[in-house]
């Protein structure tokens, strides 16, 4: 039983890994944010229909009205993930993966619109926390300096991937998330193929290398096991263990980039990812 669980805890851990390695491959990557999200979601999409033709996974919608919020959803995801690629390009990968990993206190005081429950006035409290956190990394504030720009876009980006969690979390219970995942991906797929005309696609001929790792090791295999993982762990427990995240990618951009964290970024990240764990530990009390 204690093997099962270290081993649970381990793929948790490594799913972490793996979904960190977004912030080093998407600075790296030389080609517009949003051709890398096209060729990361059509790639994935097909890892993960393969992944699931193997394992019989269903993939038909139960209910019709569902596609409705699954195409919002989408759209949420794809301007998450296009906005965290420019914030990654215009700051670095330390400021841009602590300013989205603002998300879970936005979902805490956004999700009292989604469902009926009542706000926690310890969630503005954090928030509070979180703002002081987000001023300590950039605490000079001039929209015209880069760094400022890239945690704007993280912000933004957070906003974006709050949503989405919001919209999708009703479907949680009626659909296998890998599934879910690749539904959304496909929707991704579709809505951006608009941009392989009208934006240089050329760099995919010198890139493909760390495009294919990105749609591979971080979005489906690093997002499987971590879905997978919720089997298990109850969703607080994920994600005390998830905000390690940020960690993982500052180390490495440093390993690989050669990208030096200030002491800025490290006390504004302590004071982020500190509001993070106390909510986790508090709704697992709950």
């Amino acid at each position: 039983m204690k093997s099962s669980h270290l081993q649970h805890v381990f793929l948790l851990t490594l799913a972490t890994l793996f979904i960190s390695t977004s912030g080093a491959l998407g600075k790296y990557i030389n080609m517009p944010s949003e051709v890398i999200v096209w060729w990361r979601s059509a790639l994935a999409c097909l890892f993960l229909f393969i992944y699931c033709r193997l394992k019989k996974i269903d993939l038909v919608f139960k209910y019709k009205k569902d596609g409705v919020t699954f195409i919002l959803s989408a759209i949420f995801m794809a301007a998450h993930w296009i906005t965290y690629f420019y914030s990654l390009k215009l700051s670095n990968v330390a400021l841009g993966m602590l300013s989205l990993y603002t998300f879970p206190i936005m979902i805490a005081i956004l999700e009292p619109f989604f469902v009926k429950s009542k706000l926690d006035y310890i969630h503005i409290l954090l928030g509070l926390m979180v703002m002081v956190g987000i001023y300590i990394l950039s605490p000079e504030f001039n929209i015209e300096n880069s760094n400022v720009k890239g945690i704007l876009f993280g912000l933004l980006s957070a906003l974006c991937y709050a949503l989405r969690t919001l919209i999708l979390k009703q479907h949680i219970s009626n659909y296998n998330g890998t599934m879910l995942m690749l539904h959304q991906l496909l929707i991704i797929t579709i809505l951006l193929s608009p941009i392989l005309y009208l934006m240089d696609t050329s760099g995919i001929k010198t890139q493909y290398p760390y495009v294919l790792l990105l749609a591979l090791l971080t979005t489906a295999i690093g997002h499987t096991l971590f879905i997978k993982s919720l089997s298990y762990f109850r969703v607080s427990t994920a994600s005390i263990i998830s905000s390690i995240q940020p960690i993982f990618g500052i180390i490495i951009a440093f390993i690989f980039l050669n990208e030096i964290p200030t002491i800025n970024t490290f006390f504004g990240g302590l004071l982020i990812l500190a509001t993070v764990i106390i909510e986790s530990i508090r709704s697992q009390k709950d």
